[in-house]
């Protein structure tokens, strides 16, 4: 596992064997971080990583200039890795959680300019993710959500999606917690 860029560009993690987590391929993080330059600055910002597995993109947004990263996590071994990876850093900038996705979300009053969640793609909740996200208000205004998913889920009728990318077999849909636009334009 590799961060692409930033203050830590560069920066090699190894990822144990036995892992299950599927991490977010190089080319697809670096493209999508790519997009994302368009729509968010990730200095300064605060961010959430939900289904963190590797804690791939926490330390990316870290490296990217995050403020403050919430990671979270429910399998124990990842969350140690994520822990590992983040001491190696000497960065206490991160908060690696481990717990259930679901109960993290029902139970925080914080938001977030950054939210990205890389949910397993079998999981049954997983359509149900973005609107869930958006209606807990877990977004500040202007804030910006990035969801990985399969290519058999579309997200265009969520309220809030802006666009999908597609990079192999790896999705993204991006939705914006922004006022719509004027009838006007």
């Amino acid at each position: 596992m590799r961060i692409i860029t930033g203050i830590y560009k560069g920066r090699h993690f190894d990822i144990p064997r036995t892992f299950k987590a599927r991490p977010t391929t190089d080319f697809a993080k670096e493209n999508i971080f790519n997009v994302l330059n368009g729509y968010i600055d990730l200095e300064g910002a605060t961010a959430l990583d939900l289904f963190s597995g590797t804690g791939s993109i926490s330390l990316e947004m870290l490296s990217r200039g995050c403020q403050s990263v919430i990671s979270v996590e429910a399998d124990r071994d990842h969350h140690a890795f994520i822990k590992q990876c983040l001491k190696k850093l000497g960065t206490d900038k991160c908060i690696a959680l481990r717990g259930d996705v679901f109960r993290f979300i029902k139970s925080c009053h914080q938001q977030f300019d950054f939210i990205f969640a890389d949910p397993p793609y079998a999981l049954p909740e997983l359509p149900t993710l973005p609107k869930l996200i958006l209606e807990r208000g877990l977004l500040k205004p202007d804030g910006i959500f990035v969801f990985e998913h399969g290519k058999n889920n579309s997200f265009e009728d969520v309220p809030g999606f802006i666009e999908q990318r597609a990079y192999g077999s790896v999705n993204f849909s991006l939705f914006s917690n922004r006022e719509s636009k004027s009838e006007d334009e």
